[in-house]
């Protein structure tokens, strides 16, 4: 796996598992939402520890953590669980009175980590953009929508992504993701 900061969630059984494609639960992570102008995002950058990124569909990873941009002064931030307050109140002091918000939404997503030769095709069952890997590069996030549901879709790996969704949607959206998986174990 390409990302250290997913790691499958061990108390949680596949969701699938065939030769040519895998999906698993990943353990949960720190997730924050944040939004903030020049002067917020140098602060949380130092907070952070790394620049935070500023190119459309990129990912910045750094020191166990990792911002994903959303929007022109938006990024989903992740640490793993047990840095959540820490990286919070960090977060917090750096930013100070600098306009912005910060906001724990740790326990609102979820997410899926897709891996194997099938994993393009099988997200493009719900996913309506080419995910060939000279289209959507290692490295390159989004968000989208997987049939109905939103989700965040982060390639991680040549073969490897990572489906975030709002916990409320990710039954729906694995339950949908695993269904045209039927038609690799029929051949």
């Amino acid at each position: 796996m390409a990302n250290p900061l997913y790691q499958p969630d061990a108390a949680e059984e596949p969701v699938l598992s065939l030769p040519a494609i895998s999906m698993l639960k990943a353990a949960p992570l720190g997730r924050f939402s944040f939004r903030g102008r020049k002067a917020a995002q140098d602060a949380a950058a130092k907070a952070l520890g790394f620049d935070l990124p500023q190119q459309p569909l990129t990912a910045a990873e750094s020191s166990g953590k990792a911002a994903l941009w959303l929007g022109p002064d938006e990024w989903l931030l992740l640490a793993p669980e047990d840095d959540t307050e820490a990286l919070q109140a960090a977060m917090t002091q750096a930013i100070g009175d600098a306009p912005h918000a910060l906001v724990d939404i740790s326990h609102r997503q979820e997410a899926l980590i897709v891996t194997g030769d099938k994993a393009e095709w099988l997200l493009n069952s719900g996913i309506p953009i080419d995910l060939d890997v000279s289209a959507f590069p290692v490295g390159m996030v989004t968000r989208t929508l997987f049939h109905k549901a939103p989700v965040m879709l982060w390639r991680i790996g040549d073969d490897s992504f990572v489906v975030e969704a709002w916990g409320s949607f990710m039954d729906y959206v694995a339950g949908l993701l695993a269904e045209p998986a039927t038609e690799l174990q029929a051949a």
